[in-house]
């Protein structure tokens, strides 16, 4: 294979990264997003206060589209690397990397969706739901890091 070809298909394995990463956020926020509005008519319909901060659930899942784009950037500087040829490898990242982040922001949508829920009702324990969202971050980070850790030189 010549060296253009096995960029280019390392190229749009860095690009499948960040499109499984983003489409996971959209699964996400569109899991939390219908929650958090269904959890501001109960309060209305209710006469009570909505808590604005249910948009912090709701936008929690798209920091994952970040990191699937600092993936695919840390990848496409491998691939712009003099002698690159491990396409391969890279389509591994691609697809197994992407599909884990977007995984991520797909389950903090849910996440997101039943704090919004319990918020609405209770209106107590919004400390306690952000941290289950960030329990859920911090394994999109785990990949991002040691993932990009894989390819780093020197």
């Amino acid at each position: 294979m010549d060296a253009q070809t096995a960029v280019t298909l390392g190229k749009m394995s860095a690009a499948t990264t960040f499109g499984l990463a983003a489409l996971g956020s959209v699964l996400g926020t569109g899991s939390a997003g219908p929650a958090a509005i269904g959890a501001w008519k109960k309060c209305f319909a209710q006469n009570k206060t909505a808590p604005f901060i249910l948009i912090v659930f709701a936008g929690a899942p798209l920091s994952q589209t970040i990191y699937g784009m600092i993936l695919m950037n840390q990848m496409v500087a491998i691939c712009n690397a003099a002698g690159f040829n491990n396409w391969g490898a890279m389509l591994g990242t691609g697809v197994f990397g992407g599909l884990a982040i977007g995984a991520s922001a797909w389950w903090q949508g849910k996440a997101g969706a039943a704090g919004s829920d319990a918020l609405a009702e209770t209106g107590k324990g919004f400390g306690n739901y952000l941290m289950v969202l960030g329990i859920i971050e911090t394994i999109a980070l785990f990949i991002l890091v040691f993932i990009g850790a894989v390819f780093k030189v020197g």
